[in-house]
């Protein structure tokens, strides 16, 4: 798992949803369903009630023991109880345009100027210790965000321009002081929502920042059974609002504090669902069993960030941006870097083919960036004042223990070392490394950001304005320190647009990619995700990607964990 890379998954993804999607999704910007997303109407996996029973033991590498912590509000724990225990107003399907299906909420409707939106919350869920949900729980969950800055992991009130939220019967209203539709994948789908009448008292109510939460009560499909260190024991939860579900009893969570082990339990079928890196993986994990199964699907990318700063003499200049990404080769850094997994990606920075309606496949064809070119890269850096008496010297910097960036970076060495640039690898420990990116110590650095349900998601936390900071001073993703008024303008516009209008709002800045070289996508990031079917079915495929697979995706595991089903408890 990349957890350096998803700083923001928090901070990431945020939503004004396009396109519309089959199955029991329907697109934001339209009121959703107002039935339960149960198997029969859901986007899930499954298709009809099943018998409870089994048990799914998921593989998944935190590097670290579990502190048995589930605060939802902090970042670094949040993956355990987010869709597991906790849940939000409606999921969005980032592998399907940002579908969305209800669950908290039953139906949203936006406000003509998309300023305001009105939820309508569901009736007859249960908190797991039996109290009745509604949605003052709703009401106090936004407003203690408000009232403690530290929980608003969102910038919903400080940044997105969230002013009230206030709730008249089972309506819940938010109001925006301007158009808020980009930020619906954030208030809706990630935000979970938590009961007032457990976290209005005690330690909760005055340190809910750094309250442990050590048995949360939640709406989700599981409870926390059991944990230590070594192991979380979930066990379903009796009071769950959507008939007959979760069909899978138990869920084991071991900790791993490298990739060896959990890569040998799921290749054994000890573990039934994986989220990470293992080389050779059909050798070493599907030719073990014929139920051994994976699946990579791109999210993101993976990116040489050149720090566009003018102190930075060389990588501030545009010929010295082109002349590296011509000079790589994209196809090469994938197949021996990532094995692979990863597909090459472009210099659109549109990931493909999750996004393929926002890529502009002309534009990167007439730019020439659709292969490499050695000679184009040569007579660039000519043009910038380098040679071979006086060579272009760079360094990198990337996080110790990512093999397979160690790798890419292998691959991306001798590419720029072909057309005369000197590149020399920092492997840094993750926090030195996150010091240097964050404050701009640097003259390239190898990263990667997390998407959403469009590209907008990620270029925006790339390129524009706001989201960087001077040399010193801490940016919060646009590392590269990229600033151009054009693009941040694109952007304005993208909230208030329609489908079709921000789709061309995407290629247009994407196009900016291209004739800015503002950063250098080389791979495309991928949800890591092996799964087993020996017993358990019911997961997302390629065919049916009803959720981001990886375990670690929230709130995407609980849409995985109330769809799976063991086959042998339906005998």
């Amino acid at each position: 798992m990349r957890g350096i890379t998803r700083i923001a998954v928090a901070a990431i993804a945020v939503g004004a949803l396009t396109a519309g999607c089959g199955g029991g999704d329907k697109p934001i910007g339209s009121g959703a369903s107002s039935g339960n997303p149960s198997s029969s109407t859901s986007s899930g996996g499954s298709t009809g009630q099943y018998k409870k029973g089994g048990t799914v033991t998921i593989a998944n590498v935190g590097g670290q023991t579990w502190p048995c912590q589930f605060n939802p509000f902090n970042p670094s724990v949040n993956g355990v109880a987010g869709g597991f225990v906790y849940e939000p107003l409606t999921f969005v399907n980032v592998l399907k345009a940002g579908a969305t299906t209800p669950m908290l909420a039953t139906d949203f409707a936006w406000s003509p100027k998309k300023d305001s939106i009105v939820f309508t919350i569901r009736d007859g869920v249960k908190w797991s210790d039996g109290q009745p949900f509604s949605a003052d729980d709703v009401v106090y969950t936004f407003n203690l965000m408000k009232a403690q800055p530290a929980l608003d992991i969102y910038a919903l009130w400080t940044g997105a321009g969230l002013t009230s939220v206030t709730a008249a019967g089972n309506k819940v209203t938010l109001k925006f002081k301007g158009a808020a539709e980009p930020y619906f994948f954030n208030f809706a789908n990630q935000v979970d929502i938590v009961p007032k009448h457990i976290w209005s008292t005690g330690e909760a109510a005055s340190k809910p920042a750094t309250w442990a939460d050590p048995k949360p009560v939640g709406t989700g499909p599981y409870t926390v059974e059991s944990c230590t260190p070594n192991n979380i024991s979930y066990a379903a939860n009796a009071n769950y609002w959507q008939p007959g579900k979760p069909y899978i009893q138990k869920v084991q969570y071991p900790a791993y504090l490298d990739n060896n082990p959990a890569n040998l339990d799921l290749a054994s079928g000890k573990a039934q669902w994986g989220g990470q890196y293992i080389p050779n993986i059909d050798k070493f994990y599907k030719s073990k069993a014929p139920e051994n199964n994976y699946w990579f699907p791109p999210t993101a990318n993976v990116a040489l960030v050149p720090n566009n700063d003018p102190s930075r003499p060389a990588t501030s200049k545009l010929a010295v941006r082109q002349a590296l990404a011509y000079a790589i080769d994209r196809e090469q850094v994938s197949k021996i870097g990532e094995s692979g997994y990863q597909p090459a990606a472009n210099q659109t920075g549109v990931v493909t083919p999750t996004f393929d309606k926002y890529f502009d496949k002309d534009a990167l064809t007439t730019a020439g960036y659709d292969k490499p070119n050695v000679e184009k890269a040569k007579q660039l850096l000519q043009s910038a004042g380098y040679s071979s008496s006086n060579p272009l010297k760079l360094s990198v910097i990337t996080v110790t223990g990512y093999t397979d960036w160690d790798a890419s970076l292998a691959v991306i060495k001798q590419n720029l070392a072909a057309v005369g640039i000197e590149l020399s690898v920092q492997d840094l420990q993750q926090q030195s490394y996150n010091q240097k990116l964050y404050t701009g110590d640097y003259d390239l650095a190898y990263s990667s950001l997390s998407g959403g349900p469009t590209p907008y998601y990620e270029l925006r936390q790339l390129l524009y304005s706001k989201n960087t900071a001077p040399i010193g001073k801490q940016a919060n993703s646009n590392y590269s320190r990229y600033s151009n008024p054009e693009v941040d303008k694109l952007f304005d516009q993208y909230a208030s647009a329609d489908p079709d209008t921000q789709v061309k709002l995407i290629k247009q800045i994407s196009s900016f990619m291209i004739k800015d070289v503002p950063l250098i996508p080389t791979t495309e990031s991928v949800d890591w995700y092996q799964y087993n079917t020996k017993d358990i079915e019911g997961w997302p495929t390629q065919d049916n990607p009803y959720a981001q697979p990886a375990p670690y995706n929230i709130p995407d595991a609980g849409q995985v964990l109330t769809n799976l089903y063991s086959k042998s408890a339906q005998k």
